[in-house]
């Protein structure tokens, strides 16, 4: 299993104001996808710095406070998944989000930190 991305995730109800601090920050907006976990109305934003660091923003209606956990992209979503378990991770119980160009799941520390872990479906 390779890691081909790891940086911060924020889940927000409200969004807004955490994209515009990352703007004046120096982030860009790179890539914005919709309907996570089948919900049309969860969205996530794909930021960038000059330097290559990143940082995604979830908008998630119904979260009461901001979240944040990891990203995690990998190659081998299974043997990730695997690998945490084998660390007393458990999985969300929403179970793994599957779509035309992803796969994830939440997974959940025995300390409490989590990561946010994905593999992109190659076509």
């Amino acid at each position: 299993m390779k890691i081909t991305s790891f940086n911060p995730l924020i889940v927000s109800a409200d969004p807004k104001n955490t994209i515009k601090l990352f703007e004046e920050l120096g982030f860009v907006r790179r890539h914005r996808k919709g309907s996570l976990d089948g919900r049309e109305d969860t969205t996530s934003i794909r930021m960038k710095d000059a330097n290559g660091f990143y940082v995604d923003i979830v908008e998630a209606p119904g979260v009461e406070r901001d979240m944040i956990t990891i990203r995690m992209n990998v190659d081998d979503f299974d043997a990730a998944k695997e690998l945490l378990e084998s660390h007393g991770f458990t999985a969300s119980p929403q179970g793994n989000a599957t779509d035309s160009s992803s796969k994830s799941i939440g997974m959940f520390s025995p300390s409490g930190f989590s990561f946010s872990l994905v593999e992109h479906i190659k076509h």
